[in-house]
C-alpha cells in the first residue's frame, strides 16, 4: 500500500492573491503546509503540485518535491488528478496548500477512515460554531459518518430548531487512486458550480465520501482575517517549533 501526499497550489487566488507565498512567522505559507505534511508518518512521499515556476523554485530550494501540471485546472482536485497519473500510488491524500496549521495526526486519521470504509474518498471534519461564514464549507453526515451534503451556507438549518454546533470540512481529502482518475473524467456538476466546492461532484454522481471527525482549530487561509489569525496561532504552535528556521 503506497500512500502519497499531494499539496495542490497556485500562485494566484481570487480571494487572497499570492496567498501561497504569504509570510507566516518568517516562512511562506506553502512551506508550513509542506513541512507539516512531511511529518505524517503514514505518507510515503509528499509532493507540491503546481503550475508556478516561482513555487517550484521555492519548494525545491527548501528540499521539497514538485510535480508540475497544466495551468488550466479550476480546482485543486483536478490538479492532483493530473499529477496522480505520473505517480505509482494506491492512495492520494490531497492537503490543500492553505492548510498551514495542518496536523500530521489528522492526515493519518483521514487515511485510516478511508481504509476502514468501502468509500472511494474520505474527508476530515471538525466542530464549528461560527454562523454566516461563506468562506467555510459546512458538512452534514448520515448515521454512518458519510457526507450527505457540503455547503457554504449554515447547515443544518436553524430556521425551526436552534443549532449550536455545526461541522466544518477540514480540507485533507484521501482518494483511492483509481477513483481520483475517474473523478477527473467527470464533468463539473450543477451543485458543484453553485457552491464552488468540487467535492459535490462526487456526491452528485452517487459516490460516498467517508468523514473522519477530528478535534482541531486549524484554519484554511481564504481571507486576510484568516491569514492574521493563522499568524497569531503559529507563534505558539507546538509543531512549528520543530521545523521553524533557526
Amino acid at each position: 500500500m503506497k500512500i502519497i501526499g499531494m499539496i495542490p497550489v497556485r500562485l494566484e487566488s481570487s480571494r487572497l492573491p499570492q496567498k501561497a507565498i504569504a509570510d507566516i512567522c518568517g516562512m511562506p505559507m506553502i512551506l508550513h503546509t509542506m513541512k507539516r505534511s512531511q511529518m505524517a508518518g503514514i505518507l510515503d512521499e509528499v509532493y507540491v503540485v503546481t503550475d508556478s515556476e516561482m513555487i517550484r523554485e521555492l519548494i525545491e530550494k527548501n528540499g521539497g518535491k514538485v510535480l508540475m501540471t497544466s495551468s488550466s485546472h479550476q480546482t485543486g482536485t483536478d490538479r492532483i488528478a493530473e499529477a496522480a497519473e505520473k505517480i505509482d500510488a494506491d492512495i492520494i491524500v490531497n492537503v490543500q496548500g492553505d492548510e498551514a496549521l495542518v496536523d500530521p495526526e489528522h492526515i493519518e486519521a483521514g487515511v485510516r477512515a478511508l481504509l476502514d470504509s468501502d468509500a472511494s474518498v474520505s474527508i476530515l471534519v471538525r466542530r464549528f460554531s461560527v454562523k454566516k461564514s461563506p468562506s467555510d464549507i459546512k458538512a452534514v453526515l448520515n448515521m454512518k459518518n458519510e457526507i450527505m451534503y457540503l455547503s457554504r451556507a449554515d447547515i443544518p438549518s436553524d430556521a425551526r430548531t436552534e443549532v449550536k454546533e455545526m461541522l466544518k470540512a477540514y480540507h485533507v481529502v484521501s482518494f483511492r487512486k483509481p477513483f481520483l482518475l475517474q473523478y477527473n473524467r467527470m464533468k463539473r456538476t450543477p451543485l458543484e458550480q453553485i457552491e464552488y466546492n468540487e467535492y459535490l461532484r462526487i456526491l452528485e454522481n452517487g459516490y460516498k465520501i467517508q468523514a473522519a471527525l477530528v478535534d482541531s482549530d486549524a484554519i484554511s487561509v481564504d481571507t486576510k482575517g484568516d491569514l492574521e489569525l493563522v499568524r497569531k496561532k503559529m507563534k505558539t504552535d507546538a509543531l512549528y517549533q520543530k521545523y521553524k528556521p533557526k
